[in-house]
């Protein structure tokens, strides 16, 4: 979180509301709404500031902020427009409990991949991505190095590494990849804290020799995506083949708390605060 930041103004966040009062008739009284107005209860929002949410059945509000927000649209966008997903191929995740985390194993099973294999920080969050989100197999990465760690988890290599944390897991996935290999680049937690820090030093000959393909994005350049997300996941979610993972906080006055608990690694899947005055 680079510099920016305004003293007694929000900090930016993403936000679904309610419309409780509107001046204008391009926006009615009641209608769901999601924009990016920060750290706030109420806001004051022209319409070119918001986007309308629609309503489906058997889906929850929260949704729209974790499998079909930002989060979900980033794991959906990464695996088929970025590394292209094929049916039976192998992936790896690192980051894997966290909300891009969880939801890109969860959509990789539902696009027919094969072997799916994650890092996480904790045994609880491993037994949540083995038992309920899908994954084959999850190591801790606190428990050895990443090289060693994955080799054993992947002996036969991967085709695909959906990078969020960068450093030493990406170095180590390198060294795993197949032939024509794709590393989705997504996030570089390692680095959020320490950016000056020596990297480890990635085989870029591995790179050319594999035919590699390394890739990131910004969501932000994909918004036009937002309705295909809808299509090929709420149907999962109204069934139950598809469920979101989220750390709900209730209480706008423990927004600071969250925030410092998913820093922490505290949180499984996307974490939400909830105002407890706006639940209905």
């Amino acid at each position: 979180m680079p510099g920016g930041f305004v003293l007694d103004a929000p900090l930016e966040g993403r936000t679904v509301g309610r419309v409780i009062a509107s001046r204008t008739p391009r926006l009615a009284e009641g209608e769901l709404v999601f924009h990016r107005q920060g750290w706030r209860t109420h806001a004051v929002v022209a319409p070119e500031e918001i986007r309308r949410l629609p309503r489906f059945d058997g889906v929850p509000l929260t949704a729209y902020l974790s499998i079909l927000g930002g989060t979900g649209l980033t794991a959906y966008v990464g695996l088929t427009r970025i590394a292209r997903l094929r049916e039976g191929e192998d992936l790896f995740v690192s980051a894997a409990a966290g909300g891009v985390g969880t939801a890109t194993g969860r959509f990789a099973r539902l696009l027919g991949a094969g072997r799916l294999v994650g890092s996480t920080g904790s045994a609880a969050k491993a037994a949540h991505l083995t038992h309920e989100v899908g994954y084959d197999a999850v190591f801790d990465y606190h428990d050895g190095t990443a090289a060693d760690l994955l080799g054993k988890a992947v002996p036969d290599g991967i085709d695909v590494f959906v990078d969020n944390v960068g450093g030493e897991q990406l170095a180590a996935a390198v060294g795993v990849l197949r032939q024509f290999g794709r590393l989705v680049r997504i996030g570089t937690i390692s680095q959020y804290n320490t950016p000056d820090a020596p990297q480890p030093r990635i085989n870029h000959a591995d790179i050319v020799e594999k035919s590699l393909r390394m890739e990131g994005f910004l969501v932000s350049n994909y918004r036009e995506l937002q309705q295909e997300l809808y299509e090929f996941a709420v149907p999962h979610l109204q069934s139950g083949r598809l469920a979101p993972d989220e750390t709900v906080i209730d209480g706008f006055e423990n927004i600071v708390g969250a925030f410092l608990g998913m820093l922490r690694g505290q949180n499984t899947g996307k974490t939400i605060v909830r105002d407890r005055t706006q639940q209905k």
